[in-house]
């Protein structure tokens, strides 16, 4: 039995003929998890399972760790496997939103504890606002703003992230914010005539 290759030396840095040692995936999830959970946290929004995102994603990683060629940071590789595995949990939740629309389940969602209810209602509903936003935008414009506004990453550490120039990623968060106040305004539009009727 082969012992696994240290993080520093596995295939994602090492030359073609390492590429047969087993891979430390445990090393690269002691490393990263708690990224990953934050990304995963943020980018799915209240309704995506963090946990299962991160889980998901180190499988991936798992599976596809010996493709890796080195070009790019094992933080930005892994940052763009958790964006696809947050999309793909996010067309799941909404389909299984859509699909479970009685009572029972609205019930089975709710929780016990921490703030009053009033409190985590208006919590909820503020939060629940700005990721329906959000979903509006489209992904790499979401994507951004999450990260800056969110997150607190700074434009260079965006770009690193999702492999774009700086420029590029300070274009996408102008456009982001712009699409984004727009849309929050349309949304308080709404709810004046709402609550104007």
């Amino acid at each position: 039995m082969r012992r696994p290759v240290p993080l520093a030396r596995a295939p994602l840095l090492a030359p073609d003929a390492a590429r047969d040692a087993p891979v430390d995936v445990a090393a690269l999830f002691r490393a990263h998890a708690r990224d990953v959970m934050r990304w995963a946290a943020r980018l799915g929004g209240p309704d995506v399972d963090a946990e299962d995102v991160v889980q998901e994603v180190f499988l991936v990683a798992n599976r596809r760790l010996r493709t890796f060629d080195g070009r790019a940071a094992v933080t930005t590789w892994l940052f763009r496997a958790t964006a696809k595995v947050v999309l793909a949990a996010r067309r799941k939740q909404r389909l299984r939103r859509w699909l479970s629309r009685t009572p029972e389940a609205a019930a089975a969602t709710m929780s016990a504890g921490g703030p009053t209810p009033s409190e985590a209602l208006e919590r909820g509903r503020e939060i629940s606002d700005v990721y329906r936003i959000l979903d509006r935008l489209p992904e790499t414009q979401r994507r951004v703003l999450i990260l800056f506004e969110i997150e607190g990453l700074s434009t260079q550490e965006i770009a690193e992230l999702v492999g774009a120039k700086i420029a590029t990623v300070r274009v996408w968060l102008f456009r982001a914010r712009a699409r984004f106040l727009e849309e929050r305004e349309r949304s308080l539009d709404a709810v004046s005539k709402e609550v104007a009727r």
